[in-house]
């Protein structure tokens, strides 16, 4: 997460961190803004959301197909660096909302991951952020939950980042397309310009979101 800088309006900031993980998705719509969610998304629970599923092309039996709430373990709370501060109260360069912000950054940085599901066969939705590019062809790149993510808004937490590596280039995957990966998770953190992932995915099958 070490593209995440101090902003000049703070208290702004922060809520946007919160509310990109916890607000539900919009309509359907052909272009997403920014930090919208994948569409037909299930009902809120525990305050989260995630990308509900679509019926499987690929065999049930191969993939489990999971959301993006199963990528965070159920007694971690993304929003606990902000507990007990009152960001109404705030105003910009206050020193409590700078503290705040870094220890969000530090805590997202370090948030723990699922360990079920290290070695899992899984299947899930997102967007992408190709990372390595030959031409039209990519082969490795970023799946995130939500539209803007490590671009327009800070990078979500460590364990809402998935690095994948596809098993052949794919042609004409553009920053931000939706689409389904399936393949083998491993636990197992990767730096990029683009953010921190928490998880490492060796993408067997990668088709558009529909």
């Amino acid at each position: 997460m070490k593209n995440m800088t101090i902003p000049s309006c703070l208290k702004q900031t922060l809520l946007l961190a919160g509310l990109l993980i916890f607000t539900a998705p919009a309509t359907v719509a052909r272009d997403y803004s920014v930090g919208e969610r994948l569409p037909s998304a299930p009902a809120k629970s525990a305050g989260k959301t995630a990308p509900a599923a679509t019926p499987s092309t690929t065999s049930a039996t191969t993939y489990k197909e999971i959301t993006w709430d199963n990528l965070m373990p159920k007694n971690w709370d993304p929003m606990a660096p902000l507990k007990g501060l009152k960001l109404d109260n705030l105003r910009d360069g206050d020193p409590r909302a700078i503290e705040a912000l870094e220890k969000m950054r530090e805590a997202w940085s370090n948030a723990p991951i699922e360990p079920a599901l290290n070695g899992a066969r899984i299947r899930l939705p997102g967007f992408v952020i190709p990372l390595e590019k030959v031409g039209d062809k990519v082969s490795e790149f970023l799946l995130v939950p939500y539209f803007g993510a490590c671009i327009h808004t800070p990078p979500p937490p460590s364990n809402q980042i998935i690095h994948v590596t596809a098993s052949k280039p794919i042609s004409g995957m553009r920053t931000m397309d939706t689409m389904w990966v399936s393949g083998v998770m491993h636990a197992g953190k990767v730096d990029t310009e683009m953010g921190q992932a928490g998880y490492q995915l060796k993408a067997e099958v990668v088709v558009p979101y529909k």
